[in-house]
C-alpha cells in the first residue's frame, strides 16, 4: 500500500475526477444533495466517506468505486487490471457490507477474480483460534457466499454477533466451526439453532495477505 492514507488517496482521486468532469463542490453538493461541509471534508481529506456515499460519487462520475479508492497515476487509471476490496475490522450481523463503516484497509485483487459476478471483501482476524494456518493480523480475502463446502474456512455469522472465522463442517445433524488451534473447542449448531438463531454462511477464504514482519 502507498504511504498514503486512505482518505488522502480518496481527495485526490475526487478531486481528479472533480476537474475531468468540470465539476466543482457546489455542482457535486448540489446534484447529490450532499452537505457542503461534510463534502469539504472529503475532499480536504479530512473524512473517509461511507461506501455507500462512494457508490454513489462513483455512479455520478460513471467510473468504478475502486477508481476513487485506489493510488494510481493518472496512466494507470485507464489501463489497471486490478480491483479493490476493502478490508474490515468487524462484520456486524444484519448490516449491509456496503454500509459497515469499520473500514480499515484496501487490498489490490486481480480483476479477473470477479467474473462471472463473483465479489469479495477482506477481513483482518483478531485472535489465535485458526492457528497456525491463520495468525493474529492476517487479512483474508473472502468471496462472499451463503454455502461451502465441507472443510472450507469460512466467515459464519451466528446469532447477530459479529462474523467467526472458522473451519466449517457439515452433517445431517447441523453444522461444526472448527477452530484450528487446539487449545480452543469447536461449537456445533443443530438444524434447528442453524434456522432460528440463524447460523450464516457469508464468506469462503481466497487467498490470505500476511506481512512479513509484526510491529
Amino acid at each position: 500500500m502507498s504511504d498514503l492514507g486512505n482518505k488522502e488517496i480518496f481527495a485526490k482521486n475526487l478531486n481528479y475526477y472533480m476537474s475531468i468532469n468540470e465539476k466543482s463542490r457546489v455542482d457535486v453538493c448540489r446534484d447529490l444533495d450532499i452537505p457542503y461541509s461534510t463534502f469539504t471534508d472529503w475532499c480536504n481529506g479530512n473524512i473517509y466517506p461511507r461506501i455507500d456515499k462512494i457508490e454513489m460519487l462513483a455512479n455520478y462520475f460513471d467510473i468504478k468505486k475502486s477508481d476513487l479508492v485506489e493510488n494510481k497515476t493518472n496512466e494507470q487509471r485507464n489501463s489497471s487490471n486490478s480491483a479493490v476490496v476493502f478490508v474490515y475490522g468487524t462484520i456486524p450481523a444484519g448490516i449491509p457490507m456496503e454500509c459497515i463503516e469499520d473500514i480499515l484497509d484496501t487490498e489490490e485483487i486481480s480483476a479477473d477474480m470477479l467474473k462471472g459476478g463473483k465479489q469479495y471483501f477482506g477481513l483482518k482476524i483478531k485472535g489465535d483460534s485458526m492457528e497456525p494456518d491463520y495468525l493474529d493480523g492476517d487479512t483474508l480475502i473472502l468471496e462472499k457466499v451463503d454455502n461451502c463446502e465441507n472443510g472450507d474456512d469460512c466467515v459464519v455469522m451466528v446469532n447477530g454477533n459479529d462474523g467467526t472465522f472458522k473451519r466449517v463442517f457439515k452433517n445431517e445433524n447441523g453444522i461444526i466451526l472448527q477452530p484450528l488451534n487446539p487449545e480452543y473447542f469447536p461449537v456445533v449448531y443443530s438444524n434447528e439453532q442453524i434456522e432460528n438463531l440463524p447460523v450464516r454462511i457469508i464468506g469462503i477464504v481466497e487467498e490470505i495477505r500476511r506481512k512479513k514482519r509484526r510491529k
